[in-house]
């Protein structure tokens, strides 16, 4: 790339001029509604040692997000970006480059090849460049969407961010190719909704569930385990909010935490700190599954609304909590020590309503099964009218929170509230959901469902790379389809999810017996995983299968908190009908780019403000 006239220089620094003006303006109305410490309430580490930090802040208002990033050793340039699932190819970037007389901030994209391109559409648009003894600060802005082939529409739920490094200066942009940087990915929410903060009651007090000066381990994934328990005669109390702790340096390292408690009918669970994969594991912490706090990076305080809290303690309560930590160290650092964990805040004065997590999607059953070498197989659960009829009270629940969760080929989590055949809202959506990523998300509206309704959870998986079909069930190579929805007032509904009439999945294996040469073994001795790993997957088995989840009775699992079904029949129900589904949103473009630049902004970074 050749350096800008002097006229476009002169051009670059009027525009700064009149974006530093407007950023004035910008950090005042943004700190009405954030915290008042800072105009930029989030933020997160980039890479795992701490050169990119990216802070940021929404305006729903204006449809837009403020980007701060932190470099804090610059060589001769950065990308910054977001992709569908975190490839450097097919990404929508920003770019810091440098060549022999100046530096340079631009919108780029990059091909399926990763090669570099400037976007003739500049839609991340430069505030301000910034230069302290902490590194370089870049503050910038992009829409939610802007209706620019090349350009990542930012959506609720999971985006995966990527990042990359420049080590030498360059002769053009177009010189890039991703392939050769030092790049990296990191995941996180960034529409968080605003939501004020419910005032904590004047008796508030707090209990820190920590990682025992943990040594983390020298590879690249650990999920540490540690149990430990409340004070003998807890009482009943309600959990009002928590917060995530920490240890200071370990911020990139510390991926995800979630504190859960144990089922109330062992009387003693063994104390045990270690890897969760570790055969030395006692076998009764498998038990320990009920959520109180969930927490993933980026995420800040967790509140429940002024009327409900999460009880824990007292009568029918195990005293016995497991701490479960993920460490995520791609560099492989070693002799590194942690005492992370979440704070619980609670309270003895019990608010008006008990907060409830109930389960919605698909039973822990092989007979939900995913075929091998698909890009984007759906499958579907239901809690159906006939459930919510039932179980649920006349002045209904309300949702206020939720976290979705499949395993490894998980890829799109969607859960749909219909009302009288009709599809009416969105529950909990993530387009770009990652199964290393999960956290309890704060609703941005309250959905109230009554009896009668249905609640239909849908997901969709990729199996390109497994050779055998998928099955449904507990182990980390089966599949689950799961939304546990946070919600008041508590019922005795506890578990609201389907599967496929087995009798018909038992049709099918005789179907495919019938139009086939090969042979499917459906002899009763058979289980279902190794009838379904029999099928030969030609395009008529796939077919059939798809169709006949799509249209077979279900097994309702209509389930109270003992487990126990409630009381009706629940084998062969037929699906809900949905007379009227709701349409995919469509992007909002920007009004105008008029105030975009047309192309990079010319940067001074030598010090001082650019």
């Amino acid at each position: 790339m050749q350096v800008p006239s002097p006229s476009v220089r002169e051009a670059a620094s009027m525009y700064g001029t009149a974006v530093a003006v407007f950023l004035v303006i910008l950090v005042a109305a943004l700190q009405g509604s954030a915290p008042a410490e800072s105009p930029f309430p989030f933020h997160i580490p980039l890479d795992p040692e701490g050169t990119l930090e990216l802070s940021w802040n929404v305006s729903y208002a204006q449809e837009t997000i403020y980007f701060q990033l932190l470099v804090r050793e610059l060589k001769a340039g950065v990308l910054f970006g977001m992709s569908d699932r975190g490839e450097l190819e097919n990404a929508d970037l920003v770019v810091l480059w440098t060549d022999r007389d100046g530096a340079y901030f631009g919108d780029a994209w990059s091909d399926q090849k990763g090669q570099v391109h400037l976007d003739s559409q500049q839609d991340y648009q430069l505030l301000r460049a910034q230069r302290t003894p902490e590194g370089l600060y870049l503050l910038f802005k992009r829409p939610f969407g802007t209706c620019d082939p090349n350009d990542y529409l930012i959506e609720d739920g999971t985006v995966h961010l990527v990042y990359g490094f420049l080590e030498e200066p360059l002769r053009s942009l177009e010189s890039i190719n991703t392939s050769g940087l030092h790049t990296g990915l990191q995941r996180v929410q960034l529409l968080k909704p605003s939501i004020p903060q419910p005032a904590l009651p004047a008796d508030t007090r707090t209990m820190e569930i920590r990682a025992p000066d943990v040594l983390i381990p020298g590879q690249q994934t650990t999920y540490w385990c540690y149990v430990t328990e409340l004070p003998d005669g807890f009482p009943r109390h309600h959990i009002v909010m928590y917060e995530p702790i920490v240890t200071k340096g370990n911020e990139a390292l510390v991926h995800h935490m979630e504190v859960f408690q144990c089922a109330a009918e062992f009387e003693t669970i063994p104390r045990f700190s270690g890897p969760c994969d570790s055969k030395m594991k006692p076998q009764r912490l498998n038990f320990c599954r009920h959520v109180l706090a969930a927490w993933a990076l980026g995420a800040k305080a967790f509140y429940y609304p002024e009327e409900a809290g999460l009880a824990f303690g007292g009568p029918g309560s195990s005293r016995f909590l497991r701490l479960e930590v993920h460490y995520h160290n791609p560099l492989v650092i070693t002799g590194r020590r942690d005492s992370s964990g979440i704070r619980l805040y609670y309270t003895a004065a019990l608010r008006r309503f008990d907060a409830g997590i109930m389960e919605l999607g698909l039973a822990y059953t092989p007979v939900m099964a995913i075929p091998p070498q698909e890009t984007a197989f759906v499958l579907t659960g239901y809690c159906t009218d006939k459930c919510t009829q039932l179980a649920l009270p006349a002045s209904g629940i309300h949702i206020f929170a939720s976290q979705l969760h499949t395993h490894l080929t998980g890829q799109k989590v969607v859960t749909v509230l219909a009302r009288d055949g009709r599809e009416t809202e969105i529950v909990n959506r993530d387009n770009h959901y990652s199964p290393h990523f999960q956290e309890i998300r704060m609703l941005k509206k309250v959905v109230s469902v009554y009896p009668g309704d249905v609640l239909i959870t849908s997901c969709t998986y990729n199996t390109e790379d497994r050779r055998l079909a998928t099955v449904g069930g507990f182990g980390i190579l089966e599949e689950m389809c799961v939304n546990y929805v946070h919600y008041y007032p508590q019922t005795q509904l506890e578990l609201c999810k389907s599967a496929v009439d087995p009798g018909f999945l038992h049709k099918y294996f005789r179907l495919v017996n019938r139009f086939n040469s090969e042979e499917v073994c459906t002899c009763p001795q058979a289980s279902v995983p190794e009838q379904f790993a029999s099928v030969p997957w030609n395009s008529f088995n796939r077919e059939v299968l798809k169709a006949l989840y799509g249209f077979a009775p279900i097994s309702m699992h209509c389930n109270r908190s003992s487990a126990v079904r409630f009381q009706g029949e629940w084998n062969q129900q037929p699906l809900p009908e949905i007379v009227s589904r709701l349409e995919e949103p469509t992007p909002h473009c920007p009004a105008s780019q008029a105030q975009s630049p047309a192309g990079p902004t010319v940067l001074n970074i030598g010090g001082g403000k650019g």
